[in-house]
């Protein structure tokens, strides 16, 4: 595995720490507001960035010494979600933003990774003419559709 950052033309190959978790999707814009009070998620002129997965069913049976109690049936939680997102290679701000993700997760046992990643960085080159990108193409979610003629 390449273990060291690289470039191309047009970006960079940079070492950071990819991060997950799984939650309930209710509980993750308060999980997310006690991240970016610590690390604000920033990728070229954009924070707060992260992917949420879609909504998926969460499996487990509590034991002796679980905050419920142990119980025989298995649970399936609907609802529950993965979070993902970006960090500096650095194993102090990491302690923090995982602590912050713990005390703000409604779980006893919240599930959270941590992995070393290489991710891109755009270098910021002048690509408007670019006929790829979104706002260039008939799919920027950003026009407003034209008002719709009203039916007497």
């Amino acid at each position: 595995m390449i273990d060291s950052g690289f470039e191309t033309t047009s970006l960079r190959m940079t070492l950071l720490l990819l991060v997950s978790f799984q939650a309930p999707a209710a509980d993750v814009d308060r999980i997310m507001d006690a991240v970016v009070a610590i690390a604000p998620l920033v990728m070229g002129k954009y924070d707060r960035n992260a992917y949420q997965s879609a909504h998926g069913i969460e499996r487990y049976r509590p034991l002796d010494g679980a905050a419920a109690g142990a119980e025989t049936e298995l649970r399936r939680r609907p609802g529950t979600v993965e979070v993902s997102f970006e960090l500096p290679d650095d194993q102090a701000l990491a302690a923090r933003v995982v602590e912050a993700i713990f005390q703000a997760h409604s779980y006893q046992e919240p599930v959270i990774r941590l992995q070393p990643i290489l991710a891109s960085r755009s270098k910021g080159l002048d690509d408007r003419a670019n006929p790829n990108r979104w706002w260039n193409t008939t799919g920027d979610w950003k026009k407003v559709a034209a008002p719709e003629a009203e039916t007497a």
